[in-house]
């Protein structure tokens, strides 16, 4: 199998910070990946906060990392769970948008995919990515129960485009140039 000699793919577990280097002394996402990944300047595509997990890419390659992040460019598949009761308004809320200090927060795609006592679980569908975006914008929602605001308990990037996390949590592969291919051919 021929793999991409510009992309490869990591599923992040909790713990570890989208970053080189951490002046904190965290765990970085180079901690998981070959010594050559971090000198021979494999970049992350994009982030995932200290707890989030799940889908991450690198590339040697800017103009493939810039089309990536592109907003409107590449949609971005997420599973969270919320505490708290998400209602059909929130869901509505969600997709029209919050506004914030950092600009319009929302989802194209918000369905509620499970429920357990006071959680929810959701599938999240957004084509741009902005600091904290999913936890921002379901923060700014209140339960209808308690007045509180909703709380991202977990949150999973589960796919890029068409391409979907396939490995365990913690391990990384090159993507086959068919998965590059496919991914290319999704930017717009």
């Amino acid at each position: 199998m021929n793999h991409s000699r510009e992309l490869l793919v990591l599923n992040k577990p909790k713990g570890y910070v989208v970053t080189r280097s951490d002046e904190l002394g965290r765990k970085t996402v180079y901690d998981l990946l070959p010594d050559w990944a971090f000198q021979d300047g494999w970049m992350p595509i994009g982030r995932l906060d200290l707890e989030s997990k799940g889908l991450l890419l690198f590339t040697t390659n800017g103009k493939i990392g810039n089309a990536l992040t592109k907003p409107g460019e590449c949609m971005k598949v997420y599973e969270i769970w919320v505490r708290g009761h998400v209602t059909d308004e929130h869901i509505a809320m969600a997709k029209k948008g919050v506004e914030s200090k950092h600009g319009l927060l929302k989802a194209l795609v918000v369905e509620k995919i499970g429920a357990g006592g006071a959680k929810t679980k959701l599938k999240i569908v957004i084509d741009e990515g902005k600091n904290r975006h999913i936890r921002r914008l379901f923060g700014a929602l209140k339960d209808p129960k308690f007045g509180t605001p909703l709380k991202v308990l977990d949150l999973k990037r589960i796919s890029i485009g068409s391409f979907k996390l396939d490995i365990e949590s913690g391990k990384w592969r090159y993507l086959l140039v068919e998965e590059e291919k496919m991914l290319n051919s999704e930017l717009k």
